[in-house]
């Protein structure tokens, strides 16, 4: 459900929603030995990959949830994801994968952060639905957003997530 998920622009990459005219571009990066090192997959064998890739694609993940193909001047630099953990949750994970050429420009960091903005208004609900409950206000990042935190434990451990104030 490409078609749900924003693109973002920031100053130096598109982050947009992955199509499967991503695809070719996915398993050329993923068969890169160094890239794949500490992830499990079927990277060596190409009927298996092209497989894991395109169910990954077209699997249907809830709103404001999948895949995003990073692109930067060059081209095709990789992907960013935000999905529930091994596609079924409940714990949500944010991944990213690059291709070498792309390693240490801060590519992933920029690809992800507005994946995760606290403006993200279907982040923040899908946050809600897990349990997060709103609390105080606090800076972050230049801003006010409005903290939210898992169950009503608020303590320093708890896992938090960010909205914008208004």
């Amino acid at each position: 459900m490409p078609d749900r998920l924003p693109t973002f622009r920031t100053p130096r990459l598109t982050v947009r929603p992955r199509v499967m005219d991503d695809l070719e571009a996915c398993m050329a990066m993923d068969r890169d030995p160094e890239v794949t090192r500490f992830l499990p997959g079927p990277w060596t064998d190409p009927i298996a990959h092209r497989a894991f890739i395109e169910q990954r694609m077209r699997h249907a993940y809830p709103v404001g949830m999948g895949y995003w193909s990073i692109v930067a001047p060059e081209g095709f630099v990789g992907w960013v994801l935000l999905t529930p953990l091994d596609l079924h949750g409940p714990e949500i994970e944010i991944g990213w994968r690059l291709v070498r050429a792309a390693w240490g420009r801060g590519y992933a960091t920029e690809a992800a952060r507005p994946v995760l903005d606290p403006a993200n208004a279907a982040s923040v609900k899908v946050a809600r639905k897990l349990g997060f409950r709103p609390g105080s206000s606090v800076p972050f990042h230049g801003r006010t957003v409005i903290r939210h935190v898992a169950g009503g434990a608020g303590g320093p451990d708890a896992p938090v997530c960010l909205e914008a104030s208004p």
